[in-house]
């Protein structure tokens, strides 16, 4: 991917994604294996970014679980029209995941256009406004995306394929230049102010 105007240099092939967290977003509630399958498959051929992942099938906090007993429970609930219940065990996932979206660096984000989303568009949209990179997946190609996800974010940062998405993050990580359309930001801690016993 050839440097642009816009773009990012170094001089080394230092990794610029390590200790960097990247939120996983994506259909849960109506996919067959709770959306997990593409989640432990993109982790597992990445590893080596070093890459704190924000997973939402698989949460670093013991509140707001989402697995398939949760949403089978939840679904039982509207069944009895037990809707206060449903809502309530239901509003903590919401707010355990919009905090992982908030304390991301990136999202990579999976659009399945033959599953309904609602809680993706809403992390989407709010990482968006965050100017945080979001780079997206769409299972039907890029050609398929939504028009208003194209009108959304640079179209550079959408593919058709999961070994698009891993070249693009592993040219963010190492390649020299990168461009960064206004939305990837590298801060380099070394350069912060340092007190011990209260000098500087």
């Amino acid at each position: 991917m050839p440097a642009r105007d816009n773009a990012y240099t170094t001089d080394s092939n230092a990794n610029r994604l390590q200790f960097t967290r990247g939120y996983l977003c994506g259909a849960m509630d109506r996919v067959a294996d709770g959306g997990e399958n593409w989640r432990v498959s993109l982790q597992k051929d990445l590893a080596d970014l070093g890459v704190f992942w924000l997973d939402p099938t698989h949460k670093p906090i013991e509140i707001g679980i989402e697995d398939s007993e949760m949403r089978d429970r939840i679904r039982q609930l509207k069944a009895e029209d037990r809707y206060e219940e449903a809502t309530k065990e239901g509003k903590v996932i919401r707010v355990v995941d919009l905090r992982m979206v908030d304390i991301s660096d990136f999202l990579v984000v999976n659009i399945d256009l033959d599953v309904h989303a609602c809680g993706t568009y809403e992390e989407f949209f709010l990482a968006n406004r965050q100017k945080k990179p979001i780079i997206v997946h769409v299972e039907q190609g890029k050609l398929n995306v939504p028009n208003w996800l194209l009108f959304t974010i640079p179209h550079q940062m959408i593919f058709s394929t999961w070994d698009e998405v891993k070249a693009y993050l592993r040219h963010v990580a190492h390649d020299p230049s990168i461009q960064h359309f206004n939305r990837w930001t590298f801060f380099d801690f070394n350069l912060c102010r340092k007190f011990q016993n209260g000098e500087y």
